[in-house]
C-alpha cells in the first residue's frame, strides 16, 4: 500500500491537540463556520449521503441515508445521540479521538446536528472512560465560551446544546435503543423495532444515533469534499448488489499477541495480514498466528489461512465472519488453545446479555456451560453440534431476539467450531493439555 497520510489522527500528539486554541490554530471550526453560513441542512445531508460514509460503530449503515429517515417537516425537537459507549472488547477507536482530539469530534457533532436540525445533542460515553468524559466536557465548555455552542452559533440562526451523559457500564448500552433507554434513566433494554429511533427515539422524539469516529469523518467530508472521500477505500463489489462500498479512512485497533499493539489509521480495505505484519509488528515471541478476531468479539473467529481478506465492510463476510464490526483486530498465536479463546468469549456474552429475550438469556448461558464442560475435559462429541445449533438459532437475524447481541454471541461459537473443529475434537479425545499438543503437532 502506498504511504497514507492520516486525517483523523493527524493532530494527535501535537502541542495543545486537546484544547480549542490548538484546534483552531490547525484550521478547526473553519469548516463549521463556512457550512453554517453557506449551506442548508439539506445540502449537508446530501453531501454526506453522496460520500458513501458508512457508520463506524459496527453495522456499517450509510450515514447520510440514515439522516434522511427523519420525518419531513417535523416541528421538533430532534435529537442527536453520540454513541461513545464502545464496550466491544479491544476496541478503542473512539476513546483515542475523544481523549486526544475532542474538538474534532465536537465539530462533527455540530455539523451533524445542523444537518438533521437537532437543537440538542447527548454525548453518551461509557462509565469507564473517565478521562474521555472530562476531556469532552472541557471541550464543550470551551466551545460555549467561544460562541460555538448555545444560541445563534457564529451569528447564525442555528442553536445547539450538548450534554455529556455517562453510561451504565453495560455492553448492551452500545445498542442504539438500549443507549436511548439508559439515557432516559431506565434499564438499558433494547426496544422492539419498528419504530426506529429516527421516527421515535429519545423521549419519543426523532433521534439519530452516530458514533464519534463517524462524526469525525463528517468534518473532513465537508472540508475536502465527496470526491476526496471516495478516492479512499474500496468501491462497491459489482458481483454483490448489497455492497454499498467501503469509502474513506478507518481507525483499526490491533491487540493480542502482536509486537506492537495500538491504533492505526488506514484506507478501508487493508488486509488483515498487512495490518498485523506491517503495522502490528508481526506475531510476538517469534511465534506464528493461529487465528484472529477480525473486528470485535461479536464478528467471529478466523484462522491464519484467511488473513488475506480485506478489512472493509464486505471482506470479512466472504469468509463467513459476521462483518467488519468495530475493526478491532485481536490476534492469538499458535500456542493458544482455541477452547480457551471460545470460553473467554462465551463468558463475556453470557455476562453481558441483558436478559430481556429468552433465547439470548438462556442460549448464552447454555453455550457457556457446554464450553466450560469441554474445557474441563468432560465434553462429548455431540456438544460441538449442539453448540452450532444454538448459535445458529439465537439472534435478530433468525428472528428470535430484539437486538443483535445474541447474533454477536453466536458468531464466535459457530465460526470457532467450523473453522477449528479438528482442535476441538482432539481436545475432546485427549483432554485439555494433550488435545492442544496434538493439534499443534498436526499443524506443524
Amino acid at each position: 500500500m502506498a504511504t497514507y497520510e492520516p486525517v483523523l489522527l493527524r493532530r494527535i500528539g501535537r502541542p495543545e491537540c486537546q484544547g480549542i486554541e490548538g484546534y483552531r490554530a490547525d484550521g478547526g471550526y473553519k469548516t463549521l463556520e463556512r457550512v453554517l453560513k453557506e449551506l442548508t441542512s439539506e445540502q449537508v445531508t446530501n453531501q454526506v449521503k453522496d460520500s458513501g460514509l458508512r457508520g463506524r460503530g459496527g453495522a456499517g449503515f450509510p450515514t447520510g441515508l440514515k439522516w434522511t429517515f427523519l420525518p419531513k417537516g417535523h416541528p421538533g425537537p430532534i435529537y442527536l445521540c453520540v454513541n461513545c459507549d464502545e464496550s466491544e472488547p479491544c476496541t478503542f477507536n473512539n476513546r483515542v479521538l475523544v481523549e486526544k482530539d475532542p474538538h474534532q469530534v465536537l465539530e462533527g457533532i455540530i455539523l451533524a446536528s445542523y444537518a438533521i436540525r437537532a437543537t440538542t445533542a447527548y454525548f453518551y460515553i461509557r462509565y469507564e472512560y473517565g478521562h474521555g468524559m472530562r476531556q469532552m466536557q472541557k471541550a464543550i465548555d470551551e466551545a460555549y465560551s467561544a460562541g460555538l455552542l448555545g444560541k445563534n452559533i457564529l451569528g447564525t440562526s442555528f442553536s445547539l446544546d450538548v450534554f455529556v451523559h455517562r453510561g451504565a457500564a453495560a455492553y448492551i448500552c452500545g445498542e442504539e435503543t438500549g443507549l436511548i433507554e439508559s439515557l432516559e434513566g431506565k434499564r438499558a433494554w433494547p426496544r422492539i423495532k419498528p419504530p426506529f429511533p429516527a421516527i421515535e427515539g429519545a423521549f419519543r422524539k426523532p433521534t439519530i444515533v452516530n458514533n464519534p469516529e463517524t462524526l469525525a469523518n463528517v468534518v473532513h467530508i465537508m472540508e475536502r469534499g465527496v470526491d476526496w472521500f471516495k478516492s479512499i477505500g474500496v468501491p462497491p463489489d459489482p458481483k454483490n448488489p448489497r455492497d454499498a462500498g467501503s469509502y474513506g479512512p478507518k481507525l483499526y485497533c490491533i491487540s493480542g499477541h502482536v509486537n506492537k499493539p495500538g491504533i492505526v489509521e488506514l484506507p478501508m480495505g487493508v488486509t488483515l495480514r498487512e495490518l498485523v505484519e506491517n503495522h502490528g509488528g508481526g506475531v510476538w515471541k517469534g511465534r506464528k498466528a493461529k487465528g484472529a478476531i477480525p473486528g470485535g468479539n461479536s464478528m467471529g473467529i478466523i484462522p491464519e489461512s484467511e488473513f488475506d481478506i480485506p478489512l472493509d465492510f464486505n471482506g470479512p463476510g466472504t469468509v463467513k465472519a459476521l462483518g467488519l464490526g468495530t475493526a478491532a483486530v485481536t490476534i492469538f498465536d499458535d500456542q493458544t488453545s482455541i477452547v480457551d479463546v471460545l470460553h473467554n468469549l462465551c463468558r463475556f456474552f453470557a455476562h453481558e446479555s441483558c436478559g430481556q429475550c429468552t433465547p439470548c438469556r438462556e442460549g448464552t448461558g447454555w453455550m457457556l456451560k457446554i464450553v466450560e464442560r469441554i474445557r474441563r475435559g468432560q465434553g462429548r462429541r455431540e456438544d460441538l453440534d449442539i453448540l452450532e445449533e444454538v448459535a445458529d438459532r439465537i439472534g435478530i437475524m433468525p428472528g428470535t431476539t430484539i437486538c443483535g447481541l445474541a447474533d454477536g454471541a453466536g458468531w464466535p461459537v459457530k465460526t470457532a467450531i467450523r473453522k477449528f473443529r479438528p482442535e476441538f475434537e482432539s481436545y475432546l479425545k485427549s483432554g485439555p493439555r494433550q488435545g492442544v499438543r496434538l493439534q499443534m503437532a498436526q499443524s506443524h
